[in-house]
C-alpha cells in the first residue's frame, strides 16, 4: 500500500511542477516574438519574477521524492539520464542567472544577452524533460545491472522528440495564456492572438502523440490489464484532458484569460496522469527486457522509511502549497508600465 501511495504522491508533485513552472518557462521562450519593446519585455519579466524561484521548488521536491522514496530509480534513472538531465539542469542554471542580471548593467547588449540566455534556459528545460518522459513511457534501455545501454542521441528517437515538442506546446500555450491574464493592451492582445495560434498546433501535436503512444509504448496495455484498479482513471484521465484541453480553447476564444489558464492548467496535469497511471506498477520500464524494469515493489525504501516521510509530506506540502498561495494572492494583480518604476521590478 506505501509504495503505491508514494508511486501517487511522485506523479502528483511531477505534475503540479509541470503546471506551476510550465507557464514560466512557456514565456522565457516566447519572450523574443511576443515581446515587441524594452517595456514589453520587461513586463514579461515580472508576469513570471514573484513566481519562477517558488514553482521549481516542486521540480526539488519531485526529485527528492524520487531519491528517498525509490532510491534504486533515482540512481539509475539520474545515471542513465546524466546528459539530458544535466542540460536540464545548466538551462535552469543559466535562466535563473538571467532573471538577477539582466538589469544590472543599462546596455542594450548586454539585456539582449540575457534575453537569450533565458530563451534557451527555457527551451532546454521544456523540450528535454518531455523527451525523458517521453522515453520513459517507452522504456530505457537499462540491463538485468541497471546499467544503461545507450546514449544521449539514443534519447533523442522519433517518440522522445514527440514528447519533447508535446511538453514544449503544452508550455507555449500555458505561458502565452498567463502574459494575457497579467497584462493589458497590446501585449495582452499578442500573447491572446499567440495563445489560440498554436492551440492549434498543441491539439495536433497532442493526437500525434496519442497515436504513437499506441505502438510506441504499453501504457494502453497496462491500462487494459488492471481494469478494475483504473477503471475510474480510464474514464477520467482521458476525457478530462480532451475536455480542458478544448475549455482552453473556448475560454481563449473568449477572452476569459484566467479560466482559459485553469484550463490549460488542468490540462497539464491530466496528461501528466495519463503517463503516470499507464506506468504502474513501473517507475523505470526497460526496452530490452520487461524482467529488468524498475518497479515501485523492486525499487522503494524500506516500509519504515515510507511511513516516516508520509507523515513528513503530510505536514510540509500543505506548507509549501500555503506559502505559494498566498505569493499568488499577493502578485495576482495586472502588471502595468507604471509596475516598472519600483525599485523590486526586474
Amino acid at each position: 500500500m506505501l509504495p503505491s501511495i508514494w508511486f501517487l504522491l511522485w506523479g502528483l508533485l511531477w505534475a503540479v511542477y509541470f503546471m506551476l513552472d510550465g507557464f514560466d518557462l512557456g514565456l522565457g521562450i516566447l519572450n523574443p516574438f511576443v515581446a515587441k519593446t524594452e517595456g514589453d519585455r520587461r513586463i514579461v519579466y515580472n508576469a513570471v519574477g514573484p513566481f519562477w524561484d517558488g514553482n521549481e521548488v516542486w521540480l526539488i521536491a519531485a526529485g527528492g521524492v524520487t531519491f528517498a522514496a525509490f532510491p534504486t530509480t533515482y540512481a539509475i534513472l539520474f545515471s542513465s539520464l546524466y546528459s539530458a538531465l544535466m542540460l536540464v539542469l545548466f538551462g535552469l542554471i543559466v535562466r535563473g542567472v538571467a532573471f538577477e542580471f539582466r538589469g544590472k548593467v543599462d546596455s542594450p547588449g548586454w539585456r539582449r544577452l540575457w534575453d537569450a540566455a533565458l530563451f534557451v534556459g527555457s527551451f532546454l528545460p521544456a523540450f528535454l524533460l518531455g523527451v525523458a518522459f517521453a522515453n520513459i513511457f517507452a522504456g530505457i534501455p537499462i540491463d538485468e545491472k541497471g546499467i544503461y545501454q545507450g546514449t544521449l542521441f539514443t534519447l533523442l528517437n522519433p517518440y522522445g522528440l514527440l514528447g519533447g515538442l508535446l511538453f514544449l506546446m503544452l508550455f507555449l500555450v500555458h505561458g502565452a495564456l498567463w502574459l494575457a491574464h497579467k497584462t493589458d493592451g497590446d501585449l495582452q492582445q499578442r500573447a491572446g492572438a499567440t495563445a489560440k495560434a498554436l492551440w492549434w498546433i498543441l491539439a495536433a501535436v497532442a493526437v500525434a502523440f496519442l497515436v504513437a503512444t499506441w505502438y510506441a509504448t504499453r501504457l494502453y496495455v497496462n491500462y487494459l490489464k488492471n481494469p478494475l484498479l483504473f477503471s475510474i482513471p480510464i474514464i477520467l484521465i482521458p476525457v478530462l484532458t480532451v475536455g480542458a484541453l478544448f475549455a482552453t480553447r473556448y475560454f481563449a476564444g473568449k477572452a476569459q484569460w484566467g479560466k482559459a489558464w485553469i484550463s490549460s492548467a488542468v490540462t497539464i496535469v491530466s496528461t501528466t496522469f495519463f503517463g503516470v497511471a499507464g506506468l504502474y506498477p513501473n517507475l523505470l520500464p526497460s526496452s530490452l527486457n520487461p524482467t529488468y524494469s524498475l518497479t515501485i515493489y523492486n525499487s522503494s525504501s524500506s516500509p519504515l522509511t515510507l511511513k516516516i516521510m508520509l507523515t513528513v509530506a503530510l505536514i510540509f506540502v500543505p506548507t509549501v502549497i500555503g506559502y505559494q498561495s498566498w505569493t499568488y494572492r499577493l502578485f495576482h494583480p495586472k502588471i502595468t508600465q507604471e509596475d516598472l518604476a519600483y525599485d523590486e521590478a526586474y
